[in-house]
């Protein structure tokens, strides 16, 4: 009996490990599509939204969670990893409109490298926390989704008012949602919470995601240097 209990405990670990192992390359792969997306986004002219930002902003959210869905739909198939890394493109070039403003301050290169660097050192600690640590965060989980609930009613809120605080209290808020969503995703994955490593990788992105623009928005706001 004993013996019995050891070999499922070893084969849940094998499994799960299996799982982390692929969501990490899965993770390291959306990168492609992701720059070449903002590549494509960066060389693009969104002066459209400059004329109408609240419906271009709600297309863009739509479109996103359109895609979010598919990926959702098809995870147990070939075809919802197509769907990750044409989301994952499509999420890249949607980084065009801010990567524009960013790259026209005189310093907008170092900050979009610092948002870049802070995001994969925010990550790389949290993730090896939630493994090495063994704790389990799955607690987290009911505020998490409250938490980000609040955030984008907020963020809608603000598109119609504008008004520059509450934009930076929501990225610096955000800051805190994601980075404490990558620690409860990670030890989800690790505690045999999540065994779909296609929707594992879709969690991780958008936390990633997220992360890399409000920390860009901060970075900006605060040390953007205009001519």
């Amino acid at each position: 009996m004993q013996t019995q209990t050891i070999n499922q405990t070893g084969a849940l670990a094998t499994v799960q490990n299996k799982v982390l192992r692929n969501t990490y390359m899965m993770l390291a792969l959306t990168m492609i599509p992701t720059v070449i997306g903002a590549l494509a986004g960066m060389s693009t002219n969104f002066s459209f939204m400059a004329a109408s930002p609240i419906m271009s902003s709600l297309l863009m959210f739509g479109a996103m969670m359109g895609l979010m869905f598919a990926v959702t739909a098809l995870r147990n198939s070939v075809w919802g990893i197509v769907a990750l890394l044409g989301f994952t493109f499509v999420a890249g070039f949607f980084l065009g409109p801010i990567l524009q403003v960013a790259l026209h301050l005189k310093n907008g290169a170092q900050l979009v490298g610092m948002a870049a660097g802070g995001t994969g050192i925010i990550f790389f600690s949290l993730a090896t926390i939630a493994t090495v640590t063994k704790k389990d965060f799955s607690f987290m989980g009911k505020f998490l989704f409250i938490g980000l609930i609040l955030l984008i009613v907020a963020s809608l809120a603000n598109l119609f008012f504008q008004i520059p605080a509450l934009s930076l209290t929501i990225s610096s808020i955000a800051v805190l949602i994601f980075s404490a969503y990558i620690l409860f995703d990670v030890s989800r994955i690790v505690h045999g919470g999540e065994t779909n490593y296609v929707m594992a990788t879709l969690g991780l992105y958008m936390s990633i995601y997220n992360l890399f623009i409000h920390l860009l928005h901060l970075l900006m706001a605060f040390s953007g240097e205009r001519d």
